[in-house]
């Protein structure tokens, strides 16, 4: 299966110490050899880097690996493809606009039958992926309940966690989405976080013999949220999200947590 990683802080923050540790995985200390992506936001907007090679041997994952990307939410992705060929199209983090701005949306697992979930447009599948559908089918669902951003956003948060449990009733649905504001996740198996704030310390990555000493990168009064399918750091408090575990993170903190249904 593939990996995730995400992050969430209240100060733009720079991702290149986890990429390192997490372009390991593409293809060294791990398998996740079939591309790999990375999208981080701008207010509404993102970028997007994208390759369908091993991201330890891409010479695109060794430019965004070493240009410190400064942002406050960032999402990444490596590939072991299951569904859909190795190609820039199946390729993750997946971008819509919805209320003029960027939704992200990656994805770790497998889904089975997902396509009794009818998509009408306007959002449509480039490429052939359970993943790629089951984003597309999602923010139809979103679009048509709330053709305007509702004014209480807990009420968005209460509906988008309802459609990520349909969604994790066809099978493994490890998943990440982003609407420029709020990270949502939704663990199916397996998903890890740990909450960065002062006082900080130096931590070291466990796919790299590299370390970084958070005090001098770090404000006294930044905080950060940091998702991993496997953890990325062997000196820091990880904790594992149960089966059925939603959250939702805004600026460095954990601001809603829904159980299993």
């Amino acid at each position: 299966m593939c990996e995730l990683l995400a992050m969430s802080a209240n100060v733009p923050v720079d991702a290149c110490f986890h990429l390192t540790g997490l372009f390991k995985r593409g293809g060294t200390t791990g398998p996740h050899k079939d591309g790999w992506g990375i999208s981080f936001y701008e207010g509404r907007a993102c970028h997007v880097f994208k390759d369908t090679l091993p991201s330890v041997s891409s010479a695109m994952a060794r430019f965004v690996e070493t240009h410190p990307i400064h942002s406050e939410t960032i999402l990444a992705h490596i590939r072991l493809a299951n569904r859909g060929r190795v190609h820039l199209e199946n390729t993750h983090p997946f971008v819509r606009e919805l209320w003029g701005r960027h939704w992200t949306f990656m994805h770790n697992g497998q889904l089975k039958g997902e396509r009794q979930l009818a998509l009408n447009g306007p959002f449509l599948p480039v490429g052939n992926t359970d993943s790629e559908y089951a984003f597309c089918w999602l923010m139809e669902q979103i679009a048509a309940r709330f053709p305007k951003p509702p004014r209480q956003s807990k009420t968005l948060w209460r509906f988008i966690s309802e459609q990520l449990h349909i969604l994790s009733s066809f099978g493994v649905f490890n998943a990440i989405l982003c609407d420029s504001t709020y990270l949502y996740v939704n663990c199916s198996t397996k998903l890890s976080y740990c909450v960065r704030q002062s006082p900080f310390e130096e931590i070291h990555l466990v796919d790299s013999d590299l370390s970084l000493d958070l005090s001098t990168h770090l404000t006294a009064d930044a905080k950060a949220v940091i998702l991993a399918t496997v953890p990325l750091t062997r000196n820091e408090c990880w904790t594992a999200l149960k089966k059925g575990e939603q959250l939702v993170m805004e600026k460095g903190e954990i601001v809603a947590r829904f159980e299993a249904e």
